[in-house]
C-alpha cells in the first residue's frame, strides 16, 4: 500500500513557474514508477511526465521542454518542475505510483495559470 500526498499548486501567471511535490509513504517507493497526471474541468485525466525506478523519464509532446520530473528515492519523494506555464495548463495535478497492473493516487492538487 502507498499513500501519496501532493503540495504545491496553486495561481501562478502565464509564463511562470510552479514546482509541485508529492510524498509517498508506505513501503518500497524505489521500484515505482511514479507520474504526475492532470485533468482540467470536462476533460480526461492525462499523463504529463512519468519517471521509472531505473531514472527513465517520459513526456508527452504538450509539455515536452517545459517540465521536467525527478524522484528522491532517499525522501520518498517525486516532483514536477512546471516552467513557461501557459493558460492551457491549467487543472488538477495527480500524483501516481504504478507497479504492473497496481496503481495509487493521490488526492491531486490544483494549478492554475491565469493572469
Amino acid at each position: 500500500q502507498v499513500q501519496l500526498v501532493e503540495s504545491g499548486g496553486g495561481l501562478v501567471q502565464p509564463g511562470g513557474s510552479l514546482r509541485l511535490s508529492c510524498a509517498a509513504s508506505g513501503t518500497a517507493f524505489s521500484i515505482y514508477t511514479m507520474g504526475w497526471y492532470r485533468q482540467a474541468p470536462g476533460k480526461q485525466r492525462e499523463l504529463v511526465a512519468a519517471i521509472t525506478s531505473g531514472g527513465r523519464t517520459n513526456y508527452p509532446d504538450s509539455v515536452k521542454g517545459r517540465f521536467t520530473i525527478s524522484r528522491d528515492n532517499a525522501k520518498n519523494t517525486v516532483y514536477l518542475q512546471a516552467n513557461s506555464l501557459k493558460p492551457e495548463d491549467t487543472a488538477v495535478y495527480y500524483c501516481n505510483a504504478a507497479l504492473g497492473p497496481v496503481h495509487y493516487w493521490g488526492q491531486g492538487t490544483q494549478v492554475t495559470v491565469s493572469s
